[in-house]
């Protein structure tokens, strides 16, 4: 679990991208906020996997693309190792697929290069700050491609829930809040937060969107 930042503490941020010019467009926009401090960064996919393990920075900025891989497994190993570390991928492509892998893959956001400057800062704070970056109507339109029959070993995960934790992670493919859900199911919402902690862990999953997007296909929502 993350935890709460110090206000004085500087967001420590990874760079990776394999373009040089980007990534240097990257470090002179994030250098020059006193609030970020860039700890290192990396065209290559493999070195910057053993990078940020090494480093933990508090963000990695992910290039979705590599030659040598993809931000999106370079996510998938340094969270598998070190879950504490946020990610942010950062591409140039709008893929339904992509998306769908970084949100399994315990990515914390995922925005295009069209992203103004600004809006990026303050997303990578955002970020840091313990808040999710995946635009909600991206989720939607993946939700939607997943609504499509198909076979997903996946869905034998469900038997393992109980009858109240089923229902939960219906309500929070619903989009529903720990307190909407304990007002709906009369329930203290100290018991929702035990509910879903154990449903997660049940399901392999970290994050409560990897809970929303398979609810959402194994409930068709």
């Amino acid at each position: 679990m993350n935890q709460p930042r110090e206000h004085d503490t500087p967001v420590r941020v990874y760079l990776l991208d394999d373009h040089e010019l980007v990534r240097r467009g990257l470090h002179d926009l994030l250098s020059a906020e006193p609030d970020l401090e860039i700890v290192g960064e990396s065209g290559s996919a493999r070195r910057a996997t053993a990078d940020i393990i090494r480093l933990a920075p508090d963000v990695a900025v992910l290039d979705g693309r590599l030659p040598d891989g993809s931000g999106i497994e370079v996510c998938r190993d340094v969270r598998a190792a070190n879950p504490d570390i946020r990610a942010l991928i950062l591409t140039s492509y709008d893929d339904d697929e992509a998306l769908f892998s970084a949100i399994m893959a315990g990515a914390d956001g995922y925005v295009l290069k069209q992203i103004a400057g600004t809006d990026l800062v303050d997303g990578i704070r955002s970020i840091a700050g313990g808040r999710s970056l995946i635009d909600p109507s991206l989720v939607t339109r993946v939700m939607e491609r997943l609504r499509q029959p198909r076979s997903d070993p996946r869905a034998d995960k469900l038997a393992l829930l109980t009858d109240q934790e089923q229902r939960i992670l219906e309500h929070i493919a619903e989009g529903m809040t720990n307190r909407q859900i304990a007002q709906t199911m009369f329930l203290a919402e100290k018991t929702v937060k035990n509910y879903i902690t154990n449903l997660l862990a049940k399901l392999g999953v970290e994050r409560r969107t990897q809970a929303a997007v398979l609810g959402a296909k194994l409930f068709d929502k």
